[in-house]
C-alpha cells in the first residue's frame, strides 16, 4: 500500500517505530554459549564444574538460591489490648466507637504477636482512649434516660391526681 500523495514524511516518521532487528543463525555454537551481539560479554548458564551439564543433554543447569523466611517473635511483654473492654463497649455502651475501639484492640494483638512494639504501643494507646470515650458516652446516656423517666413519671403523677 503506497501512501498517500500529501504524506508528509518528516511529520510522521517520528511515529514510526524502528523495525525488528535482522534474525541471527545460531546454529553454530553450542547451547549456552551464544555469543552476544551487544557489546557485553557472554555470560554462562551454567555453573561451572562437573555439574554444569543440566537434567537434559545439551542444556545447562539452572541454578536457584533459596528463599529466606523471616519470622518475627512475640513481644516478651506484650501490651494490653483492651479487647474485653471494647467488647463490653461494642455491646453495652456505644456502638460505633465500640467497633473502633475493637479494631485497634485486634491492632494491638496483632502487633505484640509480631513483635512490633512501637505499633503495638499506639494501637493500645487508641483502643484505650476510644474505650474510655465510649464508656462515657454510654453512661452519659444511661444516667441521662434514667432522668428522662424520672421527669415523665413524676409529671404523669402530678397530672393524675386531682
Amino acid at each position: 500500500m503506497e501512501p498517500q500523495e500529501n504524506w508528509n514524511t518528516s511529520e510522521k516518521s517520528k511515529l514510526l517505530q524502528p523495525g525488528p532487528p535482522p534474525y541471527q543463525d545460531h546454529s553454530g555454537y553450542p547451547p549456552g554459549s551464544i555469543q552476544s551481539t551487544s557489546g557485553y560479554q557472554g555470560q554462562p548458564y551454567a555453573a561451572p564444574g562437573p555439574y554444569g551439564q543440566g537434567p537434559y543433554p545439551g542444556y545447562p543447569a539452572v541454578t536457584v538460591q533459596p528463599a529466606v523466611y523471616l519470622t518475627n517473635t512475640p513481644l516478651a511483654y506484650p501490651l494490653p489490648d483492651y479487647l474485653g473492654y471494647s467488647i463490653f463497649n461494642l455491646l453495652c455502651c456505644c456502638f460505633p466507637l465500640g467497633i473502633v475501639a475493637l479494631i485497634y484492640s485486634i491492632n494491638t494483638r496483632n502487633a505484640n504477636m509480631s513483635g512490633q512494639r512501637q505499633i503495638a504501643e499506639k494501637n493500645s494507646k487508641m483502643a484505650r482512649t476510644f474505650n474510655h470515650i465510649a464508656l462515657g458516652i454510654g453512661l452519659a446516656a444511661f444516667v441521662l434516660s434514667i432522668v428522662c423517666i424520672i421527669v415523665v413519671v413524676v409529671n404523669t403523677q402530678q397530672t393524675t391526681r386531682p
